[in-house]
């Protein structure tokens, strides 16, 4: 049996005419993930995948929402049940990017491997910190996975979650990653992988019960060994893109760009304390904390936009198969920009822990916790001058940038830095405020001021470098607008999930008092009575502990929908930042807008409780437990 005519297949996979808009509303999932029960059923849908990802258009990353609808039409004209879909579209991502993962050599391939593989019962292997100590039992698949993929020369990663895979990968150890793990992480490797444009493939395990579980071992010894051959169609990632932004936040590169005025401090692997610095000449000591701050976590987003925007305008060199090199010749000038907007960022980040009395910050306590208030608020204040001494440098390349252009970064940046203090500001006064009302509109206004302006100025910082950037301001306004306010949202709801970045804690913005969406809509939405019964749980002096506090505001923002009139909210701020990002010319420029509402946007679908923190046992690979 075989489904439509390639034409068919490519009008559904989302290839359309320059500027036509072909996203759709995306649909829930998460519920969608029963396994063929059969290998012979299994082996027919494979093969079926493998014929119709011969005729995708291989030129760029297919969308989540592309690979559902061209997964829907193959399901449907198999015959099948909608509910494989997500098996469907683990096995038809692998072989859309077959061709790219053998085109890497098996030493540049990471092969991830699921704990649940082995026997739960009487397995003989040790943990350290290298890995798992297989015995080689014959108990288990592990060894024998393990050993044919080392002996081709890859990488091998005992690990579960996609974040440590992100971070291994633009630390530039590896180019593409053959995986084998449930569909509930694979979905997440979908979202957060694939749309990058890493090549990956991946076997899905034939139940999710994280104990003793089976998958189809040939189909894995077939994808390990891949062999080495030359992609009939390259395939545009961002990859080089992202770890040139992740590079420009190495001590090199800092160094390089803004050269330490104090001299270097005594390097560490873990973040400077106070008994680290005592040390420290007094007057170095502001630098030395405030450098290490900037060198450490992050996601390095803005400066990665910065950069793409750029190289978009620029040739669109830099998503190529020689991504790397044209990531070389970027002008130091431009990185420069990329790098101020982070160090912008990272000075925000310093004063809202404080404001918000935030414990951590990338794994580590926060600045304020370590030192003081006092002198975080300092250090947050160097990093701003920081930020404006990276701008105003002067570069070998000086010449090619119009002293106009600097200028009109220069006014961006600093709207951006006084539009992210007003949105901060009026957080903090309704929060020690004594009348606490709160409206839906409020809160969006507090959020488009607060999240909006750094992706509008690491935008436009890029565009302008490259070109004038005139006819961009007003769409570049209205996309980083609803982009950032549906962010801020999904934020909101993430918090009721823990944040395993920062917060750790489920409903942190509840026990901090911080306004949010969620809240204005409950205040809007709930009769008299419990609205007040609202505004006492969030008030400092409610006598309730943390835990019965949580769970009574949870069920007043259940009573009227609150949740989910978010995720509509979240929805309608989307479809206006994909209209905005229709209209955008050139196409790698538009690519580049659909790629940041798709990564950025990421959501889980609809899911009440937070992903597990990945427990990692690696081999060969310089990386830790903590993935954040």
């Amino acid at each position: 049996m075989s489904i439509a005519p390639p034409a068919d297949v490519a009008s559904d996979a989302g290839s359309s005419p320059e500027g036509s808009s072909t996203r759709r509303r995306r649909r829930a999932t998460g519920h969608l993930k029963l396994v063929p029960p059969t290998l012979e059923l299994r082996d027919s849908l494979r093969a079926e995948c493998a014929r119709v990802a011969g005729l995708l258009d291989r030129s760029k990353p297919m969308t989540k929402d592309e690979l559902e609808q061209v997964s829907r039409k193959l399901l449907a004209e198999f015959g099948q049940p909608e509910g494989y879909l997500g098996w469907v579209m683990v096995v038809l991502s692998s072989e859309f990017w077959r061709d790219a993962v053998a085109a890497v050599p098996p030493e540049r391939r990471l092969f991830l491997l699921p704990h649940c593989l082995k026997h739960a019962e009487g397995c003989p292997a040790d943990y350290d910190q290298f890995g798992m100590n297989c015995k080689q039992c014959g108990a288990c698949s592990i060894a024998d996975f393990r050993g044919t993929a080392e002996e081709m020369g890859y990488r091998v990663l005992v690990a579960e979650g996609s974040p440590v895979v992100m971070k291994i990968i633009i630390g530039g150890y590896v180019d593409a990653v053959i995986g084998v793990a449930c569909l509930n992480v694979l979905e997440k490797a979908i979202d957060k992988i694939l749309l990058a444009g890493i090549p990956c493939m991946a076997v899905p395990l034939l139940s999710d019960d994280c104990r003793n579980t089976r998958v189809d071992e040939p189909w894995v010894d077939e994808m390990v060994r891949t062999p080495h051959v030359a992609a009939r169609q390259e395939t545009r990632s961002y990859v080089h893109l992202m770890r040139e932004a992740a590079e420009l936040f190495s001590t090199e590169s800092i160094d390089r760009f803004a050269p330490r005025l104090r001299g270097r401090g005594p390097l560490s692997e873990t973040a400077v304390t106070r008994d680290s610095i005592a040390a420290t000449d007094p007057i170095q000591a502001t630098e030395q904390i405030a450098y290490d701050f900037l060198a450490r976590g992050g996601k390095h987003s803005r400066p990665f936009i910065t950069l793409a925007a750029y190289d978009a305008l620029t040739g669109d060199l830099g998503t190529t198969a020689e991504g790397a090199d044209a990531c070389d010749k970027i002008p130091p000038t431009v990185r420069r920009a990329a790098l101020s907007i982070e160090t912008f960022h990272k000075a925000s980040l310093v004063h809202d822990d404080i404001e918000d009395d935030d414990a951590f910050r990338y794994g580590q306590p926060a600045v304020h916790r370590r030192f003081g208030s006092a002198t975080a608020i300092n250090v947050g204040d160097y990093l701003i001058g920081l930020g404006y001494r990276l701008l105003s440098g002067r570069v070998d390349d000086d010449r090619r940038f119009d002293p106009q252009m600097r200028v009109d970064v220069l006014d961006c940046l600093a709207n951006a830095h006084t539009r992210l203090a007003e949105g901060q500001g009026a957080e903090l006064l309704w929060r020690d405020a004594r009348e606490q009302s709160l409206t839906p509109l409020d809160a969006l206004k507090v959020y488009a001021l607060k999240t909006s302006p750094a992706f509008e100025a690491a935008l436009y910082s890029g565009i302008r470098m490259a070109t004038d950037a005139a006819e961009y301001v007003e769409p570049i306004r209205v996309f980083s607008r609803n982009l950032g306010v549906a962010f801020q949202i999904l934020n909101d709801l993430d918090d009721w999930n823990g944040d395993a970045a920062n917060k750790i804690a489920v409903a942190g913005d509840v026990l901090g008092g911080r306004p949010t969406l969620l809240l204005a809509l409950a205040l809007e939405k709930l009769p008299t009575d419990d609205r007040e019964e609202l505004l006492r749980l969030i008030r400092d002096d409610c006598v309730l502990g943390d835990s019965q506090r949580i769970a009574a505001v949870r069920r007043l923002y259940e009573r009227v929908g609150v949740f989910d009139l978010a995720r509509r909210l979240v929805d309608k701020h989307q479809d206006r930042a994909e209209a905005v990002a229709d209209e955008i010319k050139p196409e790698p420029l538009r690519r580049l807008f659909y790629f940041l509402i798709d990564t950025v946007l990421q959501r889980d679908e609809g899911g009440e409780t937070a992903p597990p923190k990945p427990q990692l046992v690696s081999f060969g690979l310089p990386v830790t437990s903590n993935a954040e």
